[in-house]
């Protein structure tokens, strides 16, 4: 990889040079612009072709970890809140001091209510349970989430590199991000799936102990071994077309994403050459508007099509006591939630939802980006 001489400092590149053949001494190689005017990141690194693939494997699955691992106890959380029986007991703990269904409230009240009964819930478990209950299922979420984010990043990342190259002429548009992030989706959801039915049903089994029916499970491989014996494979599958359905989430946030980094380059740009060089402070600047890139594509993606995630839990949930299932299909669970709880169901554990997706996103993504540099690369095509 070619270096600049001064350590210190980005430098604007000379105009004389191939555009797309400098690097910085910032690691992030090449911040000048592409052939076609475009402002974007390219590395003149002389690492291969496969090694430069993989790198979105790593990254992915190092950036999934780590947010994981930071926000577990809002994930507990939001698992809770959006299962049918934690709202059951918020239905009757609300009847009995006389407070109205949220969805008889107006807006701002029900909002408000909902982010009181989120902490009362957070305080709750580890004062009944126990602090560990906060990281209940980290194990399985962990197993879970670093295998699908690598996939996911790495199945983006190269296949962005493929669309844009095959499909239009080398460039980077929405519609690239957009067919590459949906792929990306469907592929991770379909071999990730039987994990997830797992670990939410890991974070619910002290549901069925408070039913007085004991522990459930035992530990994951039990819940997996119970799961195939009493649903068949297909039970390992349960929620897998509200997957598909949070495709539309994570297709949205990548777009979004990548729109507001390309802004951030071009800022980027005009900086380099009006200044000649990024000063310490722009390059943290940079950096936590970044951060803030991320974090905010995930708040109006996870905004706009929360109630898949209500769905995905209610159809992942273990069958009911005498072993028939309340939830059989997507189209049927949303009418059901919609028809015995009303809307407000549908946005049920969203506060904490909110509270961990959001700083995860940015953790991920900063994650993503710090080891892609690291390892010699770039997100761009």
């Amino acid at each position: 990889m070619t270096f600049e001489s001064k350590p210190a400092s980005r430098q604007i590149p000379n105009p004389g040079e191939p555009r797309n053949q400098i690097a910085t001494s910032s690691g992030r190689g090449n911040e000048g612009l592409d052939g076609a005017g475009n402002p974007g990141w390219h590395l003149a690194e002389k690492s291969s072709p496969f090694a430069k693939s993989w790198a979105h494997f790593v990254a992915g699955g190092a950036g999934g970890m780590t947010a994981a691992t930071f926000t577990a106890p809002l994930d507990v959380l939001k698992t809770r809140l959006q299962s049918d029986f934690y709202q059951s007991q918020l239905t009757a703990s609300r009847a009995a001091r006389g407070i109205p269904p949220p969805e008889s409230m107006p807006l701002l009240r029900a909002s408000l209510l909902h982010i009181r009964e989120t902490f009362q819930i957070l305080f709750a478990v580890p004062r009944v349970e126990g602090w560990r209950a906060l990281f209940k299922g980290l194990g399985p979420n962990l197993i879970g989430v670093v295998p699908a984010r690598s996939i996911n990043f790495f199945t983006y990342g190269n296949g962005k590199k493929v669309v844009s190259k095959h499909f239009n002429d080398g460039k980077e548009t929405a519609w690239v991000h957009a067919t590459s992030a949906a792929c990306a989706g469907i592929i991770t959801g379909t071999m990730t799936n039987p994990i997830w039915v797992i670990k939410t049903r890991l974070q619910l089994d002290k549901s069925n102990a408070e039913k007085g029916g004991g522990r459930q499970y035992r530990n994951a491989l039990d819940c997996t071994i119970k799961t195939i014996r009493g649903e068949g494979i297909k039970g390992l599958y349960r929620g897998l077309s509200a997957s598909y359905l949070g495709v539309t989430e994570s297709t949205l946030q990548w777009v979004l994403y990548e729109q507001a980094k390309k802004r951030l380059n071009t800022r980027e740009q005009r900086l380099l050459r009006t200044q000649g060089e990024l000063t310490g402070q722009d390059s943290f600047i940079q950096n936590s508007l970044l951060l803030c890139a991320s974090g905010g594509a995930k708040f109006f993606a996870a905004i706009i099509t929360y109630p898949h995630e209500v769905v995905r839990t209610r159809l992942r949930q273990s069958p009911a006591e005498n072993g028939k299932l309340k939830y059989t299909g997507l189209a049927q669970c949303f009418r059901l939630i919609f028809r015995e709880e009303g809307m407000a169901a549908l946005y049920g554990g969203l506060v904490p939802h909110m509270m961990r997706v959001v700083p995860s996103a940015a953790i991920m993504f900063g994650t993503y980006e710090a080891v892609l540099r690291l390892m010699g690369t770039d997100s761009k095509v």
